[in-house]
């Protein structure tokens, strides 16, 4: 019995799970495809996204164990956000459908408190699932970032609220001690939520450039603020984390 209560024979090969992820990609970019017409970038964007989360999971999920229903629904949820960040560039062309694409992008935001709810149901959290699912955020922030900007709503600065935390971890590699654990947060996740929350508003028609402007100021400094205190609270332990 692995540590989610299936046995050898009960669980589902990985390769499956990420076959079907695959499909549900190829059937939201066949949708997509078929309202909006998309250049021809936006499927190799699509499919260049979707095997590098492949290689990612492959990369750091334990073989010997099976991928779990809460992953599943982070998986379902990285289906739908993968085609939006691939559509992201392209958002000034929407025009009739950029409303759907809020309601898409609105529908991705209000799973994501699904993998939650089924780990906590059936006891698989896990370190890897809470990652799969934060990393998963930030691709999600970024596709929107570039879509507000791609619709004129902010300028290049707004790249920002995506790419914050990809610096982040590319600064990992240099200062060791930012590796160390952080505490549970919920000033984290309402950053995070705000974020996903004020770009959503920003790209649906009705938001003129100014209000987008504001709010998306706001969201970025409270979440400059918000790393700020993870990273002086780990720079306060690091010799805690030091290695002989």
């Amino acid at each position: 019995m692995d540590s989610n209560g299936h046995s050898a024979s009960q669980r589902m090969p990985l390769a499956l799970d990420l076959a079907w992820g695959f499909g549900l990609v190829g059937l939201f970019c066949a949708a997509t495809g078929w309202l909006t017409q998309p250049p021809v970038i936006f499927y190799l964007l699509s499919a260049v996204l979707y095997l590098a989360l492949c290689a990612l999971i492959i990369r750091f999920w334990p073989e010997a164990r099976d991928f779990g229903w809460a992953n599943r629904a982070t998986l379902l949820r990285g289906s739908l956000v993968i085609v939006l960040v691939a559509l992201a560039p392209f958002a000034d062309h929407l025009t009739d459908s950029l409303w759907l694409y809020g309601w898409i992008a609105l529908l991705a935001l209000i799973l994501d408190g699904v993998d939650g709810k089924v780990a906590r149901a059936t006891g698989s959290q896990s370190e890897f699932g809470a990652r799969f699912d934060m990393e998963l955020d930030t691709l999600f922030i970024l596709g929107l970032s570039v879509a507000v900007l791609a619709l004129g709503k902010a300028g290049p600065w707004v790249l920002a609220l995506g790419l914050i935390r990809y610096a982040f971890v590319v600064a990992t590699h240099f200062l060791d001690w930012l590796n160390a654990p952080l505490p549970e947060s919920f000033r984290r996740k309402t950053v995070c939520v705000w974020q996903i929350v004020t770009l959503l508003v920003a790209v649906l028609p009705p938001v003129n450039a100014l209000f987008a402007s504001i709010t998306l100021a706001t969201a970025l400094a409270l979440l400059v603020w918000s790393f700020f205190l993870d990273i002086h609270w780990l720079y306060q332990r690091r010799h805690h984390h030091d290695v002989h």
